[in-house]
């Protein structure tokens, strides 16, 4: 959850600076001792984790202590105890945290098995808290493995920024948004407190008065094209979508988007509706929950078919002869301008109108560009 002081904080840096802060917060990177750094508690990537003394886990490893013993001294029911070459599910067996944690459990041990022949590539980020601590930013599965392969006693590499970031669930997403291992139900997450911010942001500029954020200013800010903002609104757009990775989704996040579009299709086709309220929005959310319920992922519908508005595309009001020339005479298909045309619907107006605006935003911002130079 956002701190209320969010706001205040960002008042009083935009005040006193000018440029991109979130940029310019200064990092290094250091050895720091194992034992100083802690998890994150709020990161959608974290699960309840306790870690153990190296002794614990070298008795726990050569049966000198059980599982219940060690259980009593960390009070590690519903955790998962990590030590040197040690990691225990305390969860009740077969529940769904148990099934959740052994998955990360998997992960975790895979990652240490290859980080142990090629070293870490992309160290774990930190910040400093109180007492001379640490906390983690991103790289929550890799400090497990570091756990697990070597312990608690020795020091590890890590990127550490000077203070706490700002922004910091902007800055947890920036520093993951290109890693494609990450499970689904964490990234979204991820993006949805980073947008919060970011939403933030922009209502604290509009209050002071400074110019506020575009589309495609939010999706720059958070490190990721326009085609993958895009993914992300509408895979956070309904509840049900992003509790169904949460139960074990496993489905690649284009292909669920491509359910909900089609779904989103259906329904105002279906009910003649252009512009969907809340009320549309909730049962489409509840159509979709029915889809990943079962394997039957087709859309039905108990009232009558009506008839549906005649198809209407606009480009809009184009004031400069560029933009239409470039529009005329160029496979606007080609231009890296953040579409990701091989998921278009071709036959729905609204998703083409979407598309064929940032086409636009995008000409329009080359044509200045080249004008100023």
């Amino acid at each position: 959850m956002i701190p209320n002081s969010l706001e205040s904080r960002l008042i009083s840096v935009l005040n006193s600076q000018s440029g991109n802060f979130a940029k310019d917060e200064l990092y290094s990177y250091e050895s720091i001792f194992i034992t100083k750094i802690q998890p994150d508690e709020s990161n959608p990537r974290f699960f309840p984790s306790i870690i153990i003394s190296d002794i614990h886990a070298y008795q726990f490893s050569s049966r000198q202590l059980s599982k219940k013993q060690l259980i009593n001294i960390y009070g590690g029911e519903d955790n998962v105890l990590i030590g040197k070459s040690c990691i225990v599910n305390c969860f009740k067996y077969g529940s769904s945290q148990w099934i959740k944690a052994s998955k990360s459990i998997e992960s975790i041990l895979e990652l240490a098995e290859n980080v142990a022949v090629s070293e870490i590539i992309q160290v774990p980020t930190i910040y400093p808290i109180d007492n001379q601590l640490y906390r983690i930013l991103t790289g929550h599965r890799r400090f497990f493995a570091m756990v697990y392969n070597d312990g608690i006693d020795g020091a590890a590499h890590f990127k550490v920024y000077n203070t706490k970031p700002l922004l910091l669930k902007t800055k947890q997403f920036q520093e993951n948004a290109s890693r494609e291992e990450l499970p689904q139900y964490g990234k979204l997450i991820a993006f949805l407190d980073a947008l919060n911010e970011v939403e933030i942001l922009n209502k604290t500029k509009q209050k002071l008065g400074k110019k506020t954020l575009t589309v495609r200013d939010k999706a720059n800010f958070l490190g990721i094209s326009m085609g993958t903002f895009d993914n992300y609104n509408v895979l956070t757009r309904y509840p049900s979508v992003i509790k169904s990775f949460e139960d074990g989704n496993s489905e690649p996040l284009l292909k669920v988007k491509k359910l909900v579009l089609k779904t989103e299709r259906a329904y105002q086709k279906r009910y003649n509706k252009t512009n969907l309220n809340i009320e549309d929005k909730n049962k489409i959310n509840n159509l979709l929950s029915i889809c990943f319920e079962s394997a039957d992922q087709n859309i039905k519908f108990d009232e009558p078919r009506v008839v549906s508005k005649p198809k209407v595309y606009k480009l809009g009001n184009i004031e400069s002869s560029n933009v239409i020339k470039t529009l005329l005479t160029t496979n606007i298909c080609e231009l890296q301008c953040g579409v990701d045309w091989s998921s278009i619907d071709w036959n729905n107006p609204e998703e083409l109108n979407d598309a064929l605006k940032i086409v636009v935003e995008y000409l329009y911002a080359v044509d200045s560009k080249q004008q100023t130079t």
